[in-house]
């Protein structure tokens, strides 16, 4: 009868160890998933869109959280007739200065959003290596080839 009373005891105390387990990982799965949650508000609040419509064809762009992309937002809705470079690049000088804050990440990828200067607007639609340096205002996600012609592009909020 002892023996029994060992094992049950033995069996109790397994049963009770393997619950805490549980809820213990229950606990960090749900703190980590809390965690996530947060930082991923943070990344998204920080993440801003404009659309960017290509002659007549709109497509989605993420902006840079910085004060050349400030200033740009302040003047959307704005429409220019970007002209072609080099088989890889649409560009257009406008009218106005923005504050500007180069770097050269030596690769530019097709669909990144640049300003050249403080008012050359530039979409590149080919990925290539540069020398070059560029604000970054954004990047449009799958950007086709956008040919030889000039284009016709609407930035609007």
């Amino acid at each position: 009868m002892k023996n029994f009373k060992k094992i049950i005891l033995i069996v109790i105390s397994v049963i009770l160890i393997i619950i805490a387990i549980g809820i213990l990982q229950a606990k960090i799965l749900k703190n980590k998933e809390d965690y996530n949650s947060k930082n991923e508000s943070k990344v998204n609040k920080n993440m801003k869109n404009i659309n960017v419509i290509i002659n007549n064809i709109k497509y989605s762009a993420t902006v840079e959280d910085n004060e050349t992309v400030n200033e740009f937002l302040k003047l959307l809705p704005q429409e220019f007739i970007m002209e072609e470079l080099n088989g890889n690049e649409k560009y257009v000088y406008m009218d106005y200065s923005l504050p500007t804050n180069y770097t050269n990440d030596k690769h530019i990828t097709a669909g990144d959003i640049m300003l050249y200067g403080n008012n050359c607007l530039v979409i590149f639609y080919k990925s290539f290596e540069t020398s070059y340096s560029y604000t970054k205002i954004g990047h449009i996600d799958n950007l086709p080839d956008l040919g030889i012609d000039n284009i016709t592009v609407k930035f609007e909020k």
